[in-house]
């Protein structure tokens, strides 16, 4: 059952090609941080752009029960009132997270360093993932987290009275974890410090510049070391949000499987940091080109142009990469079954703590529809059929899991026979005009309920 209403079972089938211009919808991680660096401002931050799907609006709610004014004029133009950083409020109610692990992890750490308390939860996915990972480095501030067993929502975390700086060292990549405990380190005295060892996507720290706060980044034999001087002054900003790659990344694949297929996909934004699926599908022989390549906003964009590739060959991902495109190995691993021999996934056990168990979800899946899939708890591999070998033809469960389930429904473009998902109700969280920009575009994809 999906996190937000009755399931919505969805099928997709063999068509003809795609073609036109997908527009999908702003950056999710830049939505988050927008809201919540404009609530920690002084006066107002107006934000273009911003992704209106379920999870960010869940995040923007949030920040009005700190005390924050969120104002939506329509057409993706937002503004937010800020309280400054150290200013939260103490809210009411339980603060819903619904099914965003992003939104509930950077929450804790904006607030962890306010002398409030707040309860937190969310839907049936997120109440089963586990929150030590950022409650931990919060305790160190003087953080003080009550959780269901083994460290899950519904929480209560206790802010710190008088926080304290933190030298921590990320024990896996995260983006979460590291931003959660800037956030945090924002309303501490002196210098917080964190460490990564792997590099992950740095909206976070970009935009904490950009707004003002004091924050220097060194790569060092030690790693990356970020160094925030705490208790700033932080200005609004004017934020103009990028299209978020992890959205433009469905119908990119959908157009390299579905035969004739000619797809632009403009204004995605390609920080490093991000970008990986992109360089690993050139890497298999993917005709996938960036167009009118520019800076906005600090962060690099380009238009996208995807085309069928029948010819692509399955590869090893480099597991450094594996930071930089966490979210869509789903999706590549569905490129992977129509590609010519073995693509190898390592180092991505954080697959196994997402919304759901995604190297599992996908595999079971996978497996039904005809597809030879190895797994162990870090790495899984694809062994491709090739293009017309697919067979396709099953129902796979979507585990309230939005990318999972737009995953299987691109899959079906191509299989020999329609797939379906027996929830694409998820899919609201993160895409929530999926299904008609992909049917605009062409693509055989309906619900199988009406």
């Amino acid at each position: 059952m999906s996190g937000h209403g009755d399931p919505i079972p969805m099928i997709s089938r063999k068509g003809g090609p795609l073609k036109g211009e997908a527009h999908v919808p702003g950056d999710k991680s830049i939505s988050h941080r927008s809201l919540i660096l404009g609530a920690m401002a002084v006066g107002e931050t107006k934000v273009t752009g911003l992704l209106e799907g379920q999870d960010v609006l869940d995040t923007g709610r949030a920040m009005e029960a700190f005390g924050a004014e969120v104002v939506n004029h329509g057409g993706g133009e937002w503004s937010v009132h800020g309280v400054g950083v150290g200013g939260f409020a103490e809210p009411e109610n339980v603060i819903d997270c619904g099914n965003s692990g992003t939104g509930v992890r950077l929450i804790m750490g904006a607030m962890a360093t306010c002398p409030i308390t707040v309860t937190f939860t969310g839907d049936a996915s997120l109440n089963g993932r586990p929150m030590g990972r950022v409650t931990d480095p919060l305790a160190l501030f003087g953080t003080v987290a009550v959780g269901r067993e083994g460290g899950r929502l519904p929480m209560t975390i206790v802010g710190a009275n008088a926080p304290v700086p933190v030298r921590y060292t990320v024990p896996v990549p995260s983006a979460q974890v590291k931003s959660a405990v800037l956030l945090a380190g924002l309303n501490a005295p002196g210098e917080t410090v964190v460490i990564e060892k792997e590099a992950t996507r740095d909206h976070t720290e970009r935009m904490l510049v950009g707004f003002g706060a004091d924050l220097s980044v060194e790569d060092t034999d030690e790693g990356r070391v970020i160094t925030l001087k705490g208790q700033p002054e932080l200005k609004p900003q004017t934020i103009i949000v990028p299209r978020d790659p992890s959205s433009a990344a469905f119908p990119v694949c959908a157009a390299l499987l579905a035969e004739g297929s000619d797809v632009l996909v403009p204004n995605i934004g390609l920080n490093p940091t991000r970008a990986g699926l992109f360089y690993t599908l050139q890497e298999m022989g993917a005709d996938l080109t960036f167009e009118n390549m520019r800076e906005e906003g600090g962060e690099p964009v380009a238009d996208l142009r995807a085309k069928y590739s029948p010819d692509m060959v399955g590869i090893e991902v480099p597991p450094a990469r594996a930071a930089s495109m966490i979210d869509e190995y789903p999706v590549l691993s569905v490129v992977a079954a129509f590609a010519e021999g073995q693509t190898v996934m390592k180092g991505v056990k954080e697959l196994r703590v997402k919304e759901s168990d995604r190297i599992d979800a996908m595999a079971k899946g996978l497996r039904a529809a005809g597809v030879t899939v190895d797994e162990g708890p870090d790495w899984w591999t694809v062994t491709g059929a090739g293009f017309g070998n697919v067979a396709g033809g099953i129902t796979a469960q979507s585990c309230l899991d939005h990318r999972i389930a737009m995953s299987f429904l691109v899959m079906g473009l191509a299989t020999n026979a329609p797939m379906s998902v027996d929830d694409g109700g998820p899919i609201a969280t993160s895409f929530p005009i999926f299904e008609g920009l992909m049917t605009q575009l062409g693509a055989g994809i309906t619900r199988s309920n009406v």
